[in-house]
């Protein structure tokens, strides 16, 4: 077991506890991207977050984007936000469901004004904010109050046998230490969504979680579509994964032995310490976008083959247990397990290795991803719009 790093972290208004300390500059819909981008370049130093969506979504999936988009700005990571939305009634309602955390933000619409003056107005705004979060101080802070969360991605034979199980070791220690941790990727439990079911912690969460996954099949067969080729993956198959049901068990390795708490709506901000469902796609950027919008502040990815995934807000620590993934793309990985398979370590002493770069990442060292500006920011949407 490694010994416990003196973590630090910032605690936000609302009793959060956040490893980073940005000021974002959120667009509500694509035609405000270009506003944001320009304050983020009047303003360095601030974040912008530009995005596909926000324009005549209705239903399900105009809630979605709204609390992927609050989500995002409510994270503990994000010190504060300006919010730029083309029309005055949802940009209001983004930076109000941010306003409610205490943290400091600064709406403008476009409407009316034109970018130029937005893009001056929320400069302004960006530069007095981005100084208040200069000065904010990092202070102790314990696991408990960090939210982690997880996802693997162009996995293979190693991913299950190696990193995976290294990812598991820190789950199962994190929820020991009264932590909450995610998980997901409702697809790529097919075939062994019964095991995840019967670790649910009562009947109530066993319910919501089977009812979750029971309506993604229903989806799949309603299209009649054959999903060979994206689950699994060219690259999963090239890696030895031949069915869905091998993905799976890789998938479950890496969640560890603790009990399912709860099973959550996509970007749904968890209310019970410990391990969580979270139903999300598969697909890396969007699984990592809904999970920061629930809070999650530091996210672990195995992968077996090798994925380049990073997040603008919360910090994505990639492994591997692939020795040719480590020393081929070794600028993205941020742990080489391979030594586990090569018997050069236990899986415990695995684990405490990734748990050291976590504490380490937690205490302000930057990813990989973050050093090689990886910021996939990818919204899920769940059907047409209007």
């Amino acid at each position: 077991m490694a010994e416990q790093r003196r973590l630090t972290g910032y605690r936000r208004p609302d009793g959060s506890v956040g490893i980073r300390n940005h000021v974002v500059i959120l667009p509500v819909d694509d035609l405000s991207n270009a506003a944001a981008e320009a304050v983020a370049k009047v303003v360095p130093g601030t974040l912008a977050l530009p995005h596909a969506y926000g324009r005549l979504q209705f239903g399900s999936d105009l809630e979605l984007t709204f609390r992927t988009l609050i989500g995002t700005g409510v994270n503990p990571n994000v010190a504060a936000a300006v919010v730029i939305g083309i029309e005055p009634n949802w940009t209001e309602r983004v930076a109000d469901g941010i306003a409610k955390t205490g943290k400091p933000v600064h709406a403008v619409s476009i409407e009316r004004k034109g970018d130029l003056k937005v893009v001056e107005e929320a400069s302004r705004a960006a530069a007095h904010l981005l100084q208040g979060a200069s000065e904010l101080v990092r202070e102790p802070v314990e696991r408990r109050d960090v939210m982690l969360s997880i996802k693997c991605g162009e996995s293979d034979t190693t991913s299950g046998l190696g990193s995976c199980p290294t990812t598991a070791e820190v789950v199962d220690r994190w929820v020991d230490a009264g932590g909450t941790v995610l998980f997901g990727e409702t697809s790529e439990l097919s075939g062994g969504e019964h095991l995840i079911a019967e670790r649910c912690v009562d009947d109530e969460a066993r319910a919501k979680f089977q009812r979750i996954y029971d309506d993604y099949i229903e989806v799949i067969e309603r299209t009649g579509a054959n999903l060979l080729g994206s689950q699994p993956t060219q690259g999963n198959i090239a890696g030895g994964l031949s069915t869905i049901e091998e993905k799976a068990m890789g998938n479950i390795a890496k969640t560890g032995s603790k009990p399912v708490v709860d099973a959550l709506t996509p970007a749904e901000a968890p209310t019970k310490p410990g391990l969580n469902f979270m139903d999300t796609s598969s697909a890396a950027a969007e699984c990592i976008t809904l999970m920061a919008a629930a809070g999650a502040v530091v996210h672990l990815f195995p992968t077996g083959q090798g994925n380049v995934i990073g997040n603008p807000i919360e910090p994505v620590v990639k492994l591997t247990a692939n020795p040719t993934t480590a020393q081929t793309m070794s600028e993205h990985m941020d742990l080489d397990c391979s030594g586990l398979l090569r018997r050069e370590c236990t899986l415990e002493e695995a684990g405490s290795q990734l748990l050291d770069v976590v504490d380490r990442t937690i205490n302000g060292r930057l990813c990989s991803a973050e050093v090689l500006g990886h910021r996939e920011f990818v919204f899920t949407k769940l059907h047409i719009s209007a």
